[in-house]
């Protein structure tokens, strides 16, 4: 009995050493890992808006003020130049922990990025999502074979952060039980940097690779599906004409299926902007420009979908806490 009981009591400090050390070496990224980790940590089916895509996502849509001014309870669930294979994936694995009624699709990356295997921020798309059959095959369209020792499992591209961890990475195993429940991904910039404001004129409609537009109509297929709403977005940056030819295309295919398409390039004005004040960078609004766009963005949602307002349910308690950082 003595031997068996340090037998359980080895292997129990064999895993808990394991998991420690994972948890401390572990990527901790507020660019696509931590919004793909704190899913697993929000309320089970209590997200009613789910806001995916590239980074335009987490840095441009606060859901603090969709929270305090609309009472959606909403979560930024992206990654940094996530393609839409990456998107499909990720509302796969979306929906085996929530069940929203509304998928807010983000379109900057299929616009600007055209490879088929999209390399540099692969590990922001991969390394938050639990390992699972669908994780895999976020993989296998993600990069090529010869490729996937690079990437899989997630200890071959962090295993060298030894040498950078900083004090909190050693609580981070124990801190994300209670961190990450009140975390709904939003990412903002605080920088001011006057932008030029692009005029916008082609009718063109071109640039929407084979594989974007498969993925786009296989998500367009998995929302019908699961009876979900499925919203299309462009965030507003300084978008070029390449860009809108991209997003005309997009938008043949919206108008097609029935489904509503808005690229906020087009109401610069109507959101309020300005560009000397609201943008972080070419391609990102800061704080103050995210508040404006999201105060928009919210009205349209309450005004197209039957969304609730979750404010007076305790529930929801931990929407309150986050926008009180807010």
């Amino acid at each position: 009995m003595r031997k068996r009981i340090v037998q359980i009591i080895f292997i129990l400090l064999t895993v808990f050493t394991l998991w420690y050390i994972d948890g401390v070496l572990c990527i901790k990224s507020m660019h696509g890992v931590d919004q793909a980790r704190g899913l697993y940590f929000q309320p089970r089916d209590s997200v009613d808006v789910v806001m995916m895509g590239s980074s335009h996502v987490h840095c441009d849509i606060d859901i603090a003020v969709l929270w305090k001014e609309y009472g959606i309870a909403a979560y930024d669930y992206s990654a940094a130049e996530q393609p839409l294979w990456g998107a499909y994936h990720y509302l796969k694995e979306f929906v085996k922990y929530q069940d929203p009624k509304v998928v807010v699709l983000e379109l900057y990356s299929p616009a600007r990025f055209k490879d088929d295997y999209q390399y540099p921020w692969l590990p922001e798309n991969l390394s938050g999502m639990r390992f699972s059959l669908n994780k895999l095959q976020l993989l296998r369209v993600s990069a090529e074979p010869d490729k996937y020792k690079e990437f899989f499992p997630d200890f071959v591209y962090y295993h060298d952060r030894i040498f950078s961890l900083e004090p909190y990475d050693f609580s981070f195993p124990f801190r994300k039980y209670a961190e990450l429940p009140y975390y709904k991904g939003f990412t903002p910039f605080y920088e001011r940097i006057p932008q030029e404001k692009p005029v916008h004129r082609t009718d063109e409609c071109s640039g929407l690779t084979d594989k974007s537009e498969l993925y786009l109509n296989r998500i367009i297929e998995y929302t019908k599906s699961m009876d979900i709403e499925l919203y299309l977005l462009v965030s507003p940056y300084i978008m070029t004409e390449e860009d809108e030819k991209t997003f005309n295309r997009i938008k043949e295919i919206a108008d097609e299926n029935g489904i509503p398409f808005w690229n906020a390039n087009m109401d610069y004005d109507l959101i309020g902007l300005d560009f000397n004040e609201d943008f972080n960078d070419l391609s990102h609004l800061n704080y103050w420009g995210a508040v404006k766009y999201t105060h928009l963005l919210g009205k349209k949602l309450k005004e197209r979908y039957d969304i609730p307002d979750r404010r007076n349910d305790k529930k929801y308690h931990t929407w309150q806490k986050y926008s009180e950082g807010f």
